[in-house]
């Protein structure tokens, strides 16, 4: 009597596995080309309105070089020398080559190349944005989980009237609020700027400029006054900047609770007497997790680019404040190079909550 062999010889289960393995590897090859082929067009296409905003804009940039009192031979000549005399689409191959090399002309403001300026300006938006959007995170996404579980009761009209006054009132004029009542009246943080005047000395001799943090440098350079002096100086404007956050957050959360809530895997969970806390914050919150991850890299791009109220507001010398003084001084140079910058921060943001998705949700995979 013979009997079926039904054990795999491992011979075959390493076939098997080489096959998957060689059926995979296009895919993976495709989905990277396709990722690097948007990536590739949208950054071409965040070029081409950048140089169609710098020619649209009613603003001459020879002239704001050579200024109004300029002859007109003066003005010719620094025309053809930016390349403003030549053909549009000589002049958009030269500014496409231009940004691919990092070279975004020198600043009219500054008298400096831009890329250095950005390169200084950078890390100060980042940082604010960055501690805006852990603040909006950490509260936000409770605060909209509680909402959702209590909808139609009180702690959800509070949370969503909270919400709705961060999303709805002006950063500027809640900037302005807040520095008059907690720095001009009460005392309680530190004035505009990222430090009082008698730090920065301390600040350029004691702190060695690692990352352009200036928390993490000066912790890093064991300058603990400066660090406990620009702590004093951030709170107020990542406080406005995490309300705004905070209110979007939590908004987009209970959105997507409620719809994780209504679905017939919590109520099977529930029945089969899962702890309602095990429900709510692993099972519901986790799959709610995979939209909120664009949710809260939108918000951190949108932090990067709407900062210019706030820094202006509260003299915070970011990029946004260097694109605002660029455009009051007609600095196109200045403007498009910073505009570029936040852009590609943009995609890029976008491009890693798309990567995230194969991290949290294992059917994206």
């Amino acid at each position: 009597m013979s009997h079926s062999n039904t054990a795999h010889d491992p011979a075959t289960a390493e076939e098997e596995s080489a096959i998957a393995g060689t059926s995979l590897l296009p895919r993976i090859a495709g989905r990277f080309g396709k990722t690097l082929f948007s990536l590739v067009v949208t950054l071409f296409g965040l070029l081409v309105v950048t140089f169609a905003i710098a020619r649209l804009v009613p603003i001459d940039p020879a002239l704001a070089v050579v200024g109004p009192r300029a002859t007109q031979a003066q003005y010719e000549a620094v025309r053809a020398e930016m390349g403003l005399d030549r053909p549009i689409p000589v002049q958009f191959a030269t500014y496409l080559g231009d940004v691919v090399r990092g070279d975004f002309g020198r600043s009219n403001l500054t008298a400096r190349p831009v890329i250095e300026d950005v390169r200084a300006a950078f890390p100060a938006t980042l940082e604010l944005a960055t501690l805006a959007t852990v603040l909006g995170v950490l509260l936000g996404v409770p605060a909209g989980v509680v909402s959702a579980v209590n909808q139609g009761r009180w702690p959800d009209h509070v949370l969503r009237v909270v919400g709705l006054l961060g999303y709805s009132m002006p950063v500027f004029w809640l900037g302005l609020i807040a520095l008059l009542i907690f720095y001009g009246q009460l005392g309680w943080v530190g004035g505009p700027g990222r430090l009082d005047v008698s730090y920065e000395l301390s600040y350029e001799l004691d702190v060695t400029a690692y990352t352009g943090s200036i928390l993490i440098d000066s912790a890093l350079s064991g300058a603990w006054d400066v660090f406990f002096n620009a702590i004093t100086h951030i709170a107020l404007p990542v406080f406005v900047l995490g309300y705004f956050s905070l209110a979007y957050i939590s908004r987009m959360t209970r959105s997507f609770m409620l719809e994780q809530l209504g679905q017939e895997y919590v109520t099977a969970a529930r029945v089969k007497g899962v702890p309602e806390r095990r429900v709510v914050w692993v099972h519901a919150l986790g799959n709610a997790m995979v939209p909120l991850i664009t949710v809260i890299a939108l918000s951190y791009a949108a932090l990067l680019e709407g900062s210019v109220l706030t820094e202006t507001v509260f003299a915070w010398p970011g990029l946004g404040l260097y694109i605002t003084q660029a455009l009051f001084a007609a600095d196109l140079n200045a403007v498009l190079g910073g505009t570029v910058v936040i852009g590609v921060a943009f995609i890029v943001l976008n491009l890693l909550s798309d990567l995230l998705y194969t991290v949290v949700d294992p059917r994206a995979r």
